[in-house]
């Protein structure tokens, strides 16, 4: 019997050295801005990309969403992405271009990410493509490189892991508290060396996006990997894609057959129950600083451990948050929603259920995921409903997720945000980042702080 992460790990296992690493076939490679190291490298060495066809291109991270590229130096990272990928008859989805957007958007959403594939890209949130049943994974400078000179890599295989939720999402609860709360639970490191399966009826219920959001965040917990087995749903959302294949039938019949067998044995199973999960915000500096809006901001003198003491004391300084405070008593400065974790259509739709007919009593932005994702949004009305809000609608890409692009937040300035990382500076030098959904992201835009987005949404969804 095989878990699904097991029949993904044989299907392109090409051969095991005596050290138990594995030389695995990569069927889709991603490169960006930041992949310019391994070009330097083939360049250096004489060596072509084994297969052109295979990998594509994509410009996110320093593309600018609002006006020219912020700086020279910005301009020649998109620049010689352009360049290195025209030099090797890569496809590029580069500035200008209709299906550009961040790269664990458009390559799901073009269908160039499909049921079974292996999926590497240098980026550690290339777990996202694991939502339809393929197993992706971040890889390195120097593994980008090798990919593109050999299309193969070399891995060691992770222990399994089932992650379940049982029961339903209440309202305004999804797919990023469900993420948030089991990286509560089990910490930053709790699922290392693992590739996660999701698993439960609250899993199955979540929608495509819902689960792109679910694996995304699979990083922020420590695991290589996040999965959930392909089914009707996935197969529906992939159907009339640009590159989904020619005879879409036959493909799902094969697809279907990507699950983990009944009696698959797992390394490790952990249970959550979704009764138990609320609308959740992080109050620290790590994913794992995630509690119900309801909460208060945990008191380091009352933690036993003290390491864990020092660590959560230094969280709240660098916060600015004292401990035994109500979460939502604390005042945001700004919003922001976009990211691969949250700007599909749906993450519109959910913010502006919330914003329709509200003002925002903070400045802030919301940047689409892709520009197919951007031109939809705008014929449904949505840019109507952020900009009438007082938000400012946006390009697509990386945007205020990264800081590296023009697009950050202000030194101690306090941002409500839908992304995936609330790290020291990671928006920015000093920033303070809140994670939580873009419902929630919305909710604090209209209050002007942390906030339980549930009465908000009475009598709108």
């Amino acid at each position: 019997m095989k878990t699904l992460f097991d029949k993904l790990w044989e299907d392109h296992l090409i051969l095991t050295r005596a050290d138990g690493a594995s030389l695995l076939w990569v069927d889709r490679h991603y490169v960006h801005e930041g992949s310019h190291h391994g070009f330097r490298t083939l360049a250096a060495r004489g060596m072509e990309v084994a297969e052109p066809g295979l990998t594509v291109g994509v410009a996110d991270h320093y593309v600018p969403t609002r006006g020219p590229v912020a700086t020279p130096d910005i301009a020649r990272m998109v620049q010689t992405l352009a360049d290195n990928t025209a030099a090797h008859g890569i496809r590029l989805f580069g500035l200008g271009h209709a299906g550009q957007g961040i790269v664990h958007v458009m390559g799901p959403e073009q269908g160039l990410t499909l049921p079974g594939m292996l999926v590497v890209c240098g980026d550690s949130h290339t777990a996202t493509h694991g939502a339809l049943g393929a197993y992706g994974f971040g890889i390195g400078a120097t593994e980008v490189a090798h990919v593109l000179a050999t299309q193969t890599t070399w891995q060691r295989k992770p222990a399994r892991m089932r992650i379940t939720f049982t029961g339903q999402a209440g309202p305004g609860v999804g797919a990023k508290d469900m993420a948030l709360a089991w990286i509560a639970r089990l910490g930053a490191d709790g699922a290392r060396g693992h590739a996660v399966e999701y698993a439960g009826p609250a899993v199955r219920a979540l929608s495509v996006a819902g689960r792109l959001t679910l694996c995304n965040l699979s990083i922020e917990g420590g695991a290589r990997t996040g999965l959930v087995a392909p089914d009707q749903t996935t197969f529906d959302w992939l159907r009339g894609r640009t590159f989904a294949p020619a005879d879409f039938d036959a493909a799902c019949a094969d697809w279907a057959s990507l699950a983990s067998d009944p009696d698959a044995a797992f390394d490790r199973e952990v249970t959550l129950d979704m009764a138990e999960v609320a609308p959740i915000v992080t109050w620290g500096t790590s994913p794992e600083d995630a509690l119900p809006i309801t909460a208060t901001i945990p008191d380091p003198s009352r933690v036993t451990d003290p390491a864990q003491a020092s660590r959560i004391a230094a969280a709240l300084d660098y916060m600015g948050l004292t401990a035994g405070r109500p979460l939502d008593s604390v005042a945001v400065d700004q919003v922001f929603i976009g990211s691969c974790t949250n700007a599909r259509i749906e993450d519109l739709r959910a913010a502006a259920a919330v914003l329709a007919g509200r003002q925002a009593k903070v400045p802030g932005m919301v940047s689409p995921g892709s520009a197919l994702v951007k031109a939809q949004a705008e014929a449904e009305g949505l840019d109507r409903i952020f900009t009438a809000a007082g938000l400012d609608w946006v390009g697509s890409g990386c945007s205020m997720c990264v800081g590296m692009n023009g697009d950050v937040v202000a030194p101690q300035s306090r941002c409500a945000s839908s992304t995936n990382r609330n790290f020291r500076g990671r928006q920015g030098p000093g920033a303070r980042t809140h994670l939580m959904s873009p419902a929630m992201v919305a909710a604090a835009a209209v209050t002007g702080h942390l906030t339980d987005v549930r009465p908000l949404l009475e009598g709108r969804i």
